[in-house]
């Protein structure tokens, strides 16, 4: 699809004004959204698969013409389709709101009105609820090899980043997106994190936390320059998400732990057990950097015995 800032596109076979609005409408999400780049990959993967299918229906690369005669028969068609290779409902229904953002711009910025896509009903999803690990296992985790982490900077970088996402909360690629600059160490309890979207929170880092990056840093055998990444792989570049998954799947194995304790569980953890101690919702929502209180809400579900418990306490007709 040509060039979106900074990297990348993949390439798809259009016609001309559609590649040309195709290019603007991700330079727009990126440069103006803030979107990350995961979203932006895959926003342009689901606007190929559409593209994709309508060539292959109709024999040609489609042009915004195309588009802008898209009826709702022909979207749900489409989205059978990718149910048939194999596509889940969440899948679908990222699919259904990228296109949806996609129309909306177009008809914003290019005057080409087509509704459609609004009239298809999103894929009902399973209701999910965050699986936190219990407070023992999460101290396990993060703990790691303790003499490992002493002797192996490996190791030392893994127990570094484990900590920020238990500790703080992060994701994933809120910790690696962390500069060398902005390392806390040094007595430096806060961090501004920039999250989805763009939006910035400021998190406490605990001094364990504090303590673990010093070290990783002091062993890292490449030098880490102020304005580079502050987590690096082993051979000197950015550090890849796809280890600390790697790292957290030897944990599991030798702690005996579910495949839900992955590292997003280790987020999830950092909610539910703050909201086991008292924390408030608001305060948990500021942490984790959501933009809405609803998503913050799911960890009442887990925790659901410490609020009946809170309730049975403190309602004056008790």
């Amino acid at each position: 699809m040509g060039e979106t800032p900074g990297r990348k596109a993949v390439g798809l076979d259009l016609g001309g004004d559609l590649e040309a609005a195709a290019r603007q409408w991700l330079a727009h999400l990126e440069v103006e959204r803030g979107y990350t780049r995961e979203t932006l990959v895959a926003y342009e993967r689901d606007l190929r698969q559409l593209v994709t299918f309508l060539a292959q229906q109709r024999g040609y690369a489609p042009c915004l013409g195309d588009l802008a005669a898209l009826d709702v028969k022909t979207i749900r068609a489409f989205l059978a389709a990718r149910r048939r290779q194999g596509a889940v409902s969440r899948s679908l229904a990222r699919t259904l709101s990228a296109l949806r953002t996609f129309f909306r711009w177009l008809e914003r910025e290019r005057a080409i009105k087509n509704r459609a896509v609004t009239r298809v009903a999103l894929p009902k999803l399973p209701h999910s609820v965050p699986k936190p690990l219990t407070v023992e296992s999460a101290a396990e985790v993060v703990q790691g090899d303790a003499l490992a982490s002493e002797l192996d900077w490996v190791a030392a970088r893994d127990c570094a980043v484990l900590l920020l996402l238990y500790g703080s909360g992060l994701r994933i690629s809120e910790a690696l997106g962390l500069l060398r600059s902005e390392a806390p160490v040094n007595g430096r309890d806060t961090i501004i994190i920039r999250g989805k979207g763009g939006k910035e929170r400021m998190v406490p880092v605990l001094s364990v936390t504090q303590r673990a990056v010093a070290r990783y840093i002091a062993m890292c055998p490449y030098p880490l320059e102020p304005s580079g990444p502050l987590f690096l792989g082993a051979k000197g570049g950015p550090l890849s998400p796809r280890l600390i998954q790697l790292a957290m799947q030897r944990a599991r194995e030798e702690l005996s732990l579910p495949d839900t304790a992955t590292p997003h569980a280790l987020r999830h953890s950092f909610a539910t057990h703050l909201l086991s101690a008292g924390a408030d919702l608001r305060q948990i929502q500021e942490l984790l950097g959501h933009a809405s209180l609803a998503t913050t809400q799911v960890y009442t579900e887990v925790d659901r015995e410490r609020l009946l418990a809170v309730y049975d306490a403190a309602h004056p007709r008790r």
